[in-house]
């Protein structure tokens, strides 16, 4: 069963229904709330509803030459109650964070109805605990997300997408290092590549001198040929979803080396793969029955969606 509505109240009064019911849900689909609720370009923060499109909102914003700054596959379908409860995030997030980073306040219909919000619409805010990040990468299973509110910035000058290709990946082992150990500050710092080559790209945004610098030092390492960010849509074609694994920036390498991939995109900065075909990989343990304790406090009846681990 998938629950639809158009405003708060609905999604509030169904789950009131359904928690009383013990009926439970499969999913739930808010696109009809998809208003901007409000936008300061002045104070650089903007509340909207869930429904809308993350396309939709970077539209609005680029009125203003602002940007939400997280850049996932599929934007114009990804709705940013479905970014939020996901977690998802693009290339740039090597410079940019994700998504978690950014939103400053949420309001979440939980399961039992009830109607609850969390942090606020000002950057400075620590009043009670951060239950946005819990929500944030929840996938639905222990609220439904209705409304948020981010903290945007203007966007860049300038923006510059390099790359360096191998045969090998332990070509490109080195680099890694070198550019950690330079002065550049990269927004994207990627891996990608299927058995036939692998591929290093770095980006850079900012003034345009600022860029212009940048872009000279990394070709001191050998990288200067000029690309874009397709290589991420072209991964994330595919309706199979891509498996993940997570390790420290310094041994994404021999991570990816371990896992005999079809395909897979990297973020090297960051350490996390995602990948197709290859050796499959399981969550820790003690991470999961901590999900599954707080999915039990708030969602006791099993309303909401399972974990989709």
């Amino acid at each position: 069963m998938i629950l639809a509505g158009s405003s708060v109240e609905e999604v509030s009064s169904a789950l009131v229904g359904l928690n009383a019911k013990r009926e439970k849900i499969s999913g739930f689909d808010v696109r009809a709330m998809r208003r901007v609720l409000e936008y300061t370009p002045e104070d650089m923060t903007v509340s909207v509803e869930a429904g809308s499109t993350l396309a939709q909102l970077q539209t609005r914003l680029a009125e203003h030459r602002q940007w939400l700054p997280i850049d996932p596959p599929r934007a114009e379908t990804l709705t940013i109650g479905a970014l939020l409860a996901a977690n998802k995030s693009g290339p740039r997030r090597f410079g940019y964070g994700t998504i978690r980073e950014h939103v400053l306040g949420i309001k979440v219909v939980l399961a039992d109805g009830r109607v609850i919000k969390a942090g606020g619409k000002v950057v400075k805010n620590v009043a009670g605990y951060d239950l946005c990040k819990l929500f944030a990468g929840s996938h639905g299973t222990v609220g439904v997300i209705v409304e948020a509110t981010f903290k945007v910035l203007p966007r860049s000058e300038s923006e510059l997408i390099l790359q360096r290709s191998a045969n090998k990946l332990d070509e490109l082992a080195p680099l890694l290092g070198q550019i950690t150990q330079t002065p550049l500050t990269p927004v994207v710092l990627d891996l990608h590549g299927t058995a036939a080559g692998h591929t290093l790209v770095l980006g850079f945004a900012g003034s345009r001198e600022d860029v212009e610098w940048q872009r000279e030092r990394a070709q001191t390492l050998g990288i200067n040929e000029a690309t874009t960010l397709s290589y991420n849509e072209v991964f994330w074609e595919p309706s199979e979803p891509p498996q993940t694994v997570s390790v420290l920036p310094s041994k994404v390498i021999d991570s990816i080396k371990s896992l005999d991939a079809r395909s897979y995109v990297a973020r090297a900065g960051n350490g996390v793969s995602y990948f197709r075909g290859g050796r499959s990989q399981s969550r820790p343990e003690l991470a999961l029955s901590l999900m599954r304790r707080i999915k039990e406090t708030f969602d006791p009846k099993g309303v909401l969606p399972d974990m989709p681990w």
